[in-house]
């Protein structure tokens, strides 16, 4: 009877760890979406073009696509032009980390205005933004988040996390779709 109780309990904590990650998860990642509002013009975002999303579906399926074709599970998002997500796709067998980095790299790619490679290089030297990117748990510096624009404009941004070679996946997403954008 103690040995069933033992399982039982550390299954209901397990369950409750889950709960408690995935509460973590979710606001982090209001945090980093308010953020990026915040940045649109009136705070508006029905004012704001977007991916659509048939071509959205694509990108995160060729970029799941790419990262397979080299052994990577991954996860992909992409967020619009104020970062709401718009699509959130993971390969079997991918990290809960790399499906929630997938959706912070897009979101902090469209803060920033630049790839989160770029800022994972200039974190290095830029103590100031390194400061700003630290304060917010929705952000992730990493490559794989990677903007989309068309004409000039800012669409969205899509996001990779799971594998080392995540902004190859997110650039190769972005590719199949770009003549359409």
């Amino acid at each position: 009877m103690i040995g069933y109780m033992q399982v039982k309990w550390h299954k209901t904590m397990a369950q409750v760890s889950a709960m408690v990650v995935i509460n973590m998860m979710v606001a982090s990642g209001l945090m980093a979406a308010e953020a990026v509002a915040d940045k649109a013009v009136g705070g508006i975002a029905s004012d704001v073009k977007g991916i659509p999303l048939e071509l959205a579906l694509e990108a995160t399926r060729a970029s799941i696509e790419a990262c397979g074709l080299k052994d990577s599970k991954i996860g992909v998002s992409i967020v619009d032009g104020v970062g709401v997500l718009k699509v959130l796709l993971a390969a079997d067998g991918t990290s809960p980390r790399g499906v929630t980095s997938s959706t912070d790299k897009a979101r902090t790619a469209l803060a920033f205005g630049t790839a989160t490679s770029k800022l994972h290089v200039q974190v290095e030297t830029d103590k100031s933004l390194a400061a700003k990117i630290a304060e917010n748990p929705g952000y992730n510096s990493r490559p794989g988040g990677v903007l989309i624009t068309s004409g000039g404009q800012l669409l969205g941004a899509i996001g990779v996390g799971g594998a080392k070679i995540d902004e190859e996946c997110a650039l190769a997403g972005l590719e199949r779709i770009q003549s359409r954008l």
